[in-house]
C-alpha cells in the first residue's frame, strides 16, 4: 500500500505541473488578447479555438487520425532501418567514414522541396506522406544509436572477446544493451519529427488526393482566414507528438528501469 500510494504521488507529480501551466498560459493568453482588442483573424483567443474544435471534433478527428497513421509508419520505418543503418555503419571505421556523410546529406534535404517530387514517385496520398515522415525522423535515430553503439565499454568487449563470444552474440547481448539508452533518446526525438514530417508532407500530397490531414487542415484554414481552426489543428498535431513521445517513454521505462539510472 505505502508503494502503491507513492507511485500515485509520482505520478501526479509528473502530470499536474505541465497541466496546471498550460491553465494559466491559456487564461493568460485570452485575457491578454482580449485587453489588447487582437482580430481574430490575427491571433484567435483560446475560446475561439476550443469552439472550432467543438463545431467538428469528428473531422477534427479524422484528420488527427489520418496524420497519425502517416506519422506512425514513418516513425515505424525510421526505428528499424535507423538502427540497422546505424549498426552497419558501427561495424567498420571505413563503412562508416564512406556512407555516414551521405546520412548527414540526407537529413539537409529539405523535405518541403522533395515532397512534390514524392508526388510524381509513390502517388498523392499515405505512402507519400508516410515517406516525408520518414525522411525527417530517421537522422536522429541513427545518429544517437550509432553513438551508443561506438561507446561500448571497450573491458567488455574485450572481455567477451576473451570468453570467445562471435560477433552476433557481442551485438546482441553487449552493444545493443549498452546503447539502448541512445536508441531510446533518438526515438523520443524522431517521435515529434514524425508528426513534423507528416504534416509536411501533406501540405502537398495529401491535398492533392482530397485524404485532407491535419496537414491540409492548416493549410485550407489559413487559406480562408480561420485562424482559429489552424490553431485548433495545431493543438491536435502537438498532442499527437505528445502521445507518441509518452510512448517512447513508457517503452524506454519498461526497458530500463531495472538496471539504467536515467529510469529509476
Amino acid at each position: 500500500m505505502p508503494r502503491a500510494r507513492s507511485n500515485r504521488w509520482s505520478w501526479l507529480g509528473a502530470v499536474l505541473p505541465p497541466v496546471f501551466v498550460f491553465v494559466v498560459l491559456t487564461l493568460a493568453a485570452e485575457v491578454w488578447l482580449r485587453v489588447r482588442d487582437v482580430k481574430p483573424f490575427i491571433v484567435p483567443t483560446p475560446s475561439r479555438v476550443f469552439s472550432a474544435v467543438r463545431e467538428a471534433p469528428g473531422d477534427l478527428l479524422a484528420s488527427t487520425c489520418k496524420t497519425a497513421a502517416a506519422a506512425l509508419i514513418g516513425f515505424g520505418a525510421s526505428a528499424l532501418a535507423g538502427v540497422a543503418v546505424a549498426i552497419g555503419l558501427s561495424s567498420t571505421r571505413l563503412i562508416r567514414n564512406a556512407f555516414y556523410p551521405y546520412t548527414v546529406f540526407f537529413q539537409t534535404v529539405p523535405v518541403v522541396a522533395i515532397a512534390p517530387m514524392l508526388v510524381i514517385w509513390f502517388e498523392a496520398g499515405l505512402q507519400s506522406v508516410a515517406i516525408c515522415a520518414f525522411i525527417v525522423s530517421v537522422f536522429p535515430v541513427i545518429a544517437n544509436t550509432l553513438a551508443g553503439l561506438l561507446s561500448t565499454d571497450p573491458a567488455l568487449r574485450d572481455l567477451f572477446k576473451l570468453y570467445g563470444a562471435g560477433p552476433l552474440s557481442r551485438l546482441w547481448k553487449l552493444r545493443l544493451p549498452w546503447a539502448l539508452p541512445n536508441i531510446i533518446t533518438g526515438l523520443r526525438i524522431a517521435a515529434g519529427l514524425s508528426v513534423i514530417g507528416a504534416i509536411v508532407g501533406e501540405f502537398v500530397a495529401t491535398e492533392l488526393s482530397g485524404n485532407a490531414g491535419l496537414g491540409v487542415v492548416i493549410a485550407t484554414s489559413a487559406r480562408y482566414g480561420r485562424t482559429d481552426r489552424v490553431f485548433a489543428a495545431i493543438l491536435a498535431a502537438s498532442l499527437l507528438g505528445l502521445l507518441m513521445l509518452c510512448a517512447v517513454n513508457l517503452v524506454g521505462y519498461l526497458s530500463l528501469r531495472r538496471w539504467h539510472a536515467s529510469e529509476q
